[in-house]
């Protein structure tokens, strides 16, 4: 089949590698494949080495009239059987372009909650007539859709494809020079600190977790030393158990230094990159039930899932894998193992093209 996408590549290189993963694969696949961003994208050469026909594109906004054009000019040129948008700003020029034309129209869903049937500038992206399927990036994601369309059918899940072997090579960070002690639990959260992630909960139920226990907190992204959650770390009395960055260079380094990771979000999660990354390196995660974090984690095997925003339950979740470290390894193992055997790139590569085969069947 003849592809299109459009998509920003804006980010870093852990954050982008499974969409443009997705793209080599289909490539490999014997699809045609072009892929209009950032034409300095840091993956850009590898996808012109895999036989994809990169075009440098960049909207200034959601609507962007040279924008419009370029994508229309492409789509005729191409003769595109499926064009996919993996942001707002791609989905709403990207459909405007697409009218009248023979593509058929996907978009890409990867967190849930802030869309309705009631705002008008949703039918601008997802719930506009002319989209033909919604990607999901987890279940959770598609049944929060599910409400708002009017043919469910639209709405299909795919989980984002991983390879064990992108995070190979990649040494744990020195815990001394981060100021952990021997024989400490390094409990590792790596977010910025907005309101949906749930930060306050983690610091919460990190003054809840027996001393004895000897469990530090690493904590890592922007926000993290804001003062009102300097002055809540200070509160919990255990202020020299937290280790605070607003920004690393070295995350995944970090990452895999920690024993297990914590992802305390209250709401609007799709499939959290962070967990992703802990499981990759066999650190035991403890995720809330809510968005895709509970579909990657099977809880009490390859992880702990507790009640978003109960601090409580969340002490609980620490406390168990402090108390029993061989359980806590154990964890991270089968953490490590599941990521390796249900979100492989190979899946959700044979995934994408039977959706695209479905939607042309239908035609």
């Amino acid at each position: 089949m003849r592809l299109l996408f459009i998509t920003s590549q804006r980010d870093s290189l852990t954050s982008i590698r499974p969409e443009a993963e997705l793209f080599i694969g289909l490539a490999r696949a014997g699809d045609t494949v072009t892929v209009m961003t950032q034409g300095d994208s840091v993956y850009a050469e590898r996808m012109r080495a895999a036989g994809i026909t990169v075009v440098d594109f960049e909207p200034r906004g959601k609507f962007d009239l040279a924008a419009i054009r370029a994508i229309r000019a492409e789509l005729r040129r191409g003769r595109h059987d499926v064009v996919q948008m993996f942001n707002n700003k791609a989905i709403a020029n990207g459909l405007l372009a697409a009218t009248g034309l023979p593509v058929k129209a996907v978009t890409y869903r990867g967190q849930t909650g802030n869309i309705s049937r009631w705002d008008p500038s949703c039918y601008l992206t997802h719930l506009s007539p002319r989209v033909d399927a919604i990607v999901c990036v987890a279940e959770a994601v598609r049944q929060s859709l599910l409400p708002h369309l009017g043919d469910p059918e639209k709405a299909v899940t795919i989980y984002k494809g991983h390879d064990l072997a992108w995070y190979a090579g990649t040494s744990p960070a020195d815990r001394a020079a981060l100021g952990v002690p021997d024989g400490a639990l390094l409990v590792g959260c790596v977010a910025n600190n907005r309101p949906r992630k749930g930060i306050p909960v983690l610091v919460e139920a990190a003054g809840r977790v027996p001393p004895e226990l000897g469990v530090h907190f690493l904590l890592v992204g922007r926000g993290m030393t804001a003062p009102e959650l300097t002055a809540q770390v200070a509160a919990t009395g255990r202020a020299e158990r937290f280790h605070v960055y607003d920004f690393r260079s070295d995350v995944l380094e970090l990452v895999a230094a920690c024993d297990a990771s914590v992802l305390p979000s209250v709401r609007r999660e799709g499939l959290p990159k962070t967990v992703i990354e802990a499981m990759a390196f066999g650190v035991a995660p403890v995720v809330t039930d809510t968005g895709g974090s509970a579909e990657l984690v099977e809880d009490g095997v390859s992880g702990l899932v507790v009640p978003p925003g109960d601090a409580a339950a969340l002490a609980g979740a620490i406390a168990t894998l402090a108390a029993d470290r061989a359980r806590c390894r154990a964890m991270g193992a089968a953490a490590r193992e599941r990521l390796g055997t249900r979100f492989r790139v190979e899946d959700a590569v044979a995934a994408h093209r039977r959706l695209y085969a479905r939607l042309w069947g239908a035609a």
